[in-house]
């Protein structure tokens, strides 16, 4: 299926490494020419390289701090500039889960790192978005996608759910300012997800409960396991970029201000 995606422009932040990295490989080989933004410049330089040999399509990278509004705005202009447009924003730039110091319980949480977590995720995604607007205004046509987080829907976590709703806020209420200048808002709930931190991750996991890596990753998603999914695995970056590239594609268009949880079936409850 032609996806319809050859020759548009996109800006991904948080796209040096994780999920947004997965993102930039699949609409790089959609066609689509991407800016892939974050802190670093040094992993963005490796990361477009990386990408620009597998694909062949154009990968620039470009540091931004998105808590920064007058960086997030010079940068969304030079990048339109340089990509000759901006049709696709996808906001995936902060720390999964939240800050360590701001997850929880109440009284161990560190308000500054609270706020920060916030400034990031949700005030950072609202700068991009409010700087590409203009941009997709003017050709008509714009995608953007919000990538939150499934402990949205778990209590628990004082930072990541609570930032992680924010975002579920914020996609609706764009989607019903910009949809009809030809622009869609959609935002997606991964959950567990496979990256390049989570070999790591597993190792100590492990470590706590005496197994292997590959034990530990057993243990989590069997059925009725906390941790588990329907479909009894750890979801892959890659098939979270697959989502998001539907979802800013031309095929597209009749999903707008829509969640969609990308966790391989977490859960019991029912959402209607």
């Amino acid at each position: 299926m032609d996806l319809g995606l050859k020759g548009k422009h996109a800006l991904v932040a948080g796209g040096s490494r994780g999920i947004g990295k997965a993102i930039a490989r699949d609409l790089a080989q959609e066609g689509v020419d991407v800016v892939i933004v974050s802190r670093t410049l040094a992993n963005l330089e490796q990361t477009a390289k990386e990408l620009e040999d597998e694909t062949g399509a154009k990968i620039i990278p470009m540091a931004l701090d998105v808590t920064s509004t007058e960086q997030v705005n010079r940068v969304v202009a030079e990048a339109s500039e340089r990509l000759g447009g901006l049709h696709i924003l996808v906001n995936s730039a902060s720390l999964p889960g939240g800050s360590a110091s701001a997850v929880g319980p109440i009284e161990t949480v560190n308000e500054d790192d609270l706020m920060s977590d916030f400034d990031v995720k949700y005030v950072g995604a609202l700068r991009c978005a409010r700087a590409a607007i203009p941009f997709m205004k003017e050709q008509g046509w714009g995608r953007i996608i919000n990538i939150s987080g499934g402990n949205a829907r778990n209590a628990g976590n004082l930072s990541g759910g609570a930032r992680n709703v924010s975002m579920v806020h914020l996609t609706k209420t764009l989607s019903n300012q910009v949809g009809r200048f030809g622009i869609t808002v959609n935002c997606i709930h991964p959950g567990t997800t496979r990256t390049e931190r989570t070999p790591s991750l597993l190792a100590a996991r492990a470590a706590q409960l005496g197994v292997t890596p590959e034990e530990a990753e057993l243990q989590d998603f069997a059925a009725g396991s906390p941790r588990a999914n329907a479909i009894g695995r750890m979801v892959d970056a890659s098939e979270v970029a697959y989502l998001t590239t539907f979802l800013a594609s031309d095929k597209a268009w009749a999903i707008t201000g829509e969640l969609i949880s990308a966790g391989g079936g977490t859960g019991n409850a029912v959402y209607y």
